[in-house]
């Protein structure tokens, strides 16, 4: 008897070494099986509906929008009828083999309100896949897997539908996901003016090169803004962006427009007259995003240690905490905005600052010179 047929190890990258046109050709196709599948899911509809964005059920463009229906192999088995290998499914991300059947292929996405991912030519690469308001205890949101012609980290969601808000240099909003772009792309339909232009990560994070691209946004020159849940994971990601974006060097200010717990931009669209208030929660609610990251660190301090404010030598253990966002700033100003910051959260004396920051100074240098010295000098 011979061996036990294994699958074949799924490479790193999907696709390596298939024609991209292939590629493409399929993923193009899923759209439109997609698109035509959510003609006729009353479920799927009725949440976009209820999510305030109704109007994409019945417009196409530019989002494309459509539904992966929960069974097995639907989108598969349509595919293969086309006249795609499984080969190109693979790698395309569209299909994968399963454990107990290697020779047996799967959709990747069941049950999911699907948008579609965009390259800077506006080819259709890619998929996030929002779970369907009856999918059970499933992940949220699942991305397409790496392929060789898709890599999350380089690719923002909505900047190949937004060409004409972004070459008008509107203010780039860093949002969660594909629904809070879409609630702010629909805040500003009719505005008739110059507005904010939403752009969200195709992961749970931001990467190096999606802050370049941000920071080389002609929009970025009035400033960009993060708008995220005010939760742990909201904050995390502000505090993320803050790193990658102060280090790309943006143009303009860098802002954060916090929502209340729970709440995010496609929340607050829902809401009575949702699109003005989501106008004006972007416009009004943003402040320095450096601040913003400063109330953070507070924040997790002070959940893990309740009583630190108590006392002298709680505050004081605060500052130190603190103090080191005040060499993160991009200007003196900023500088001194954060230190008054720190004093009027922790409720220290501006000298008490001004001393921890010397002390965190002087070891900084400290450390700098003792690496010097175990340098070679010649």
């Amino acid at each position: 008897m011979g061996a036990p047929r294994l699958p074949q190890p799924t490479p790193a990258v999907r696709g390596a070494g298939l024609e991209p046109g292939r590629l493409l050709a399929a993923v193009d196709a899923a759209v439109s099986y997609y698109r035509a599948q959510l003609a006729h899911a009353d479920a799927p509809r009725a949440y976009l509906v209820e999510r305030g964005l109704g109007v994409l059920v019945q417009r196409e463009w530019p989002w494309r929008v459509g539904y992966a229906p929960p069974g097995w192999s639907a989108l598969t088995g349509h595919l293969r009828a086309a006249g795609f290998t499984p080969e190109e499914l693979i790698g395309a991300g569209l299909s994968t083999r399963t454990r107990t059947g290697p020779d047996r292929l799967i959709d990747v996405f069941r049950d999911r309100v699907m948008f579609p991912v965009r390259d800077p030519a506006g080819h259709t690469v890619a998929f996030l896949g929002r779970a369907g308001p009856h999918a059970g205890d499933v992940p949220k949101y699942l991305n397409n897997p790496r392929t060789a012609i898709y890599n999350k980290s380089h690719l923002l969601f909505g900047l190949a539908e937004q060409q004409d808000r972004i070459a008008a240099r509107w203010t780039p909003i860093l949002v969660e996901g594909p629904a809070d772009v879409l609630a702010v792309w629909l805040s500003y339909s009719r505005s008739g003016r110059t507005g904010a232009v939403a752009l969200a990560p195709c992961g749970t994070t931001l990467s190096d090169t999606q802050a370049t691209i941000l920071r080389e946004l002609p929009g970025a020159a009035r400033g960009l803004v993060t708008a995220f849940d005010a939760d742990p994971a909201g904050r995390a990601a502000v505090d993320r962006a803050w790193q990658l974006l102060r280090q790309a060097r943006c143009p303009g200010p860098l802002l954060a427009a916090e929502f209340r717990a729970g709440a995010d931009p496609a929340d607050l669209l829902r809401a009575p007259h949702g699109r003005a208030a989501l106008r004006a929660t972007l416009r009004r609610r943003a402040q320095p995003m450096l601040d913003a990251v400063v109330d953070h660190r507070l924040t997790r301090l002070v959940e893990r240690h309740p009583r630190l404010l108590e006392d002298i030598d709680g505050r004081c253990a605060a500052v130190r905490a603190l103090v080191p966002l005040l060499f993160e700033a991009t200007s003196p100003q900023e500088a001194i905005t954060v230190a008054r910051r720190i004093v009027a959260h922790t409720g220290v004396g501006v000298d008490t600052v001004a001393t921890i920051a010397i002390a965190h100074l002087e070891g900084s240098l400290r450390d700098l010179s003792w690496l010097g010295e175990g340098q070679p000098t010649g």
